[in-house]
């Protein structure tokens, strides 16, 4: 058996039918790797399914919703491993992605790795990205073909920024910066905290030969409320306040 390496952080929005799905996929591919601390920001009718995993697991209920990154930061408290995952409920493992990932701590520059994004219908996510500019924003707003900033057949390459669906920070760095803005409710908050681990002297990795796929809902697209909440972080990120970072620990 494996020794735990691993906080893996999971947050269920009334997800906990995802979650389930997910833990099934840490019990049958690394189980024995990580710790758990599994939060319901929400009440859900579906019970957690914990009954097959065989790893310690801090289970928390929040009596207020919390956003993103709070949670993520709350989670933290509880990690006692060299490396901290933040992970969404609509993620699917078809393989430990641990694996390749890892070995790139063995860098102590590396401060987070983020691994390759596939849909389910297997088209690669646009997870690796340079930071947002204005006239790259507009494109998107008028719809112009968005391409991938990174290549995924070279290997595992330095990125601006990696995306908040599956991330593995270096324990030691999430702390140094003091992991999320709150600022954030949601939205942004991966790519302020990548920014602010560069200016901090910490790398970011983006390792194309380790793979989850992302059972993404797009709730912005159709939630008003949550587009507005978008714009809002976008605002926050180009004209707000700024979290400072702090010098590494290394």
């Amino acid at each position: 058996m494996n020794r735990p390496r691993i906080t893996l952080s999971i947050v269920s929005h009334a997800q906990n039918a995802l979650v389930n799905r997910l833990l099934g996929d840490v019990a049958h591919h690394c189980g024995d790797t990580v710790q758990l601390v599994i939060t319901e920001n929400a009440r859900d009718d579906v019970a957690l399914d914990l009954g097959a995993l065989r790893c310690n697991v801090a289970h928390v209920r929040n009596s207020l919703p919390r956003g993103f990154g709070a949670n993520h930061n709350a989670a933290f408290a509880h990690c006692t491993m060299p490396y901290y995952c933040v992970c969404n409920p609509d993620i699917h493992f078809r393989a430990d992605p641990f694996a390749a990932l890892l070995p790139h701590f063995d860098d102590r520059d590396v401060g987070v790795v983020g691994p390759l994004v596939l849909s389910p219908a297997g088209s690669v996510e646009d997870s690796a990205r340079i930071f947002p500019t204005v006239p790259v924003l507009l494109k998107k707003l008028v719809g112009a073909p968005r391409l991938l900033d990174y290549p995924v057949d070279r290997g595992c390459v330095p990125v601006a920024w990696v995306a908040g669906m599956f991330m593995v920070f270096r324990s030691d760095a999430f702390r140094a910066v003091r992991g999320f803005d709150e600022g954030y409710y949601l939205y942004y908050e991966d790519v302020d905290i990548c920014r602010r681990l560069h200016e901090s002297g910490w790398s970011v990795w983006y390792e194309p030969d380790a793979q989850v796929v992302h059972d993404a809902r797009r709730a912005s697209h159709r939630d008003g409320r949550l587009a507005l909440q978008h714009l809002a972080s976008m605002m926050r990120y180009f004209t707000g306040p700024r979290l400072p970072g702090t010098a590494p620990l290394h």
